[in-house]
């Protein structure tokens, strides 16, 4: 059953938690949602949506390396970005690089979390 855009982030939006952030991330907030979930996610709409994974470099402010950032782009060249709002002012997202995907997405730092959040948006939209 093909899901519509707003359907498959909805579903993901309220299935965020901090089972599915990334440890570093923690701890978790729904005060600011996204943060922590963008690796997951971005693996998530792949799933459901297809298309390319992104990753850029992120800074602090002052220059400092705050770590990565994971993206969609979509077929046709969008690109969906639904954890951008978890940066703090000042921060700056860099330009985007495609990056494969995981051949196995069941072994590696996030396997637990991605599959948290995998199960959770396939009950929800299912």
């Amino acid at each position: 059953m093909l899901q519509s855009l707003t359907e498959v982030e909805r579903a993901i939006r309220v299935s965020w938690s901090a089972d599915t952030c990334d440890p570093v991330d923690l701890p978790w907030s729904p005060a600011n949602a996204a943060k922590g979930q963008c690796g997951v996610t971005a693996l998530v709409v792949q799933d459901l949506l297809g298309g390319e994974l992104l990753m850029a470099e992120v800074l602090h402010a002052d220059g400092s390396r705050q770590g990565v950032h994971y993206w969609n782009r979509l077929h046709g060249g969008a690109e969906l970005d639904l954890t951008r709002e978890q940066f703090a002012r000042g921060e700056v997202v860099g330009e985007p690089e495609t990056v494969v995907r995981p051949v196995d997405t069941s072994t590696g730092r996030l396997a637990r979390q991605y599959r948290t959040l995998a199960d959770a948006v396939s009950a929800r939209l299912h």
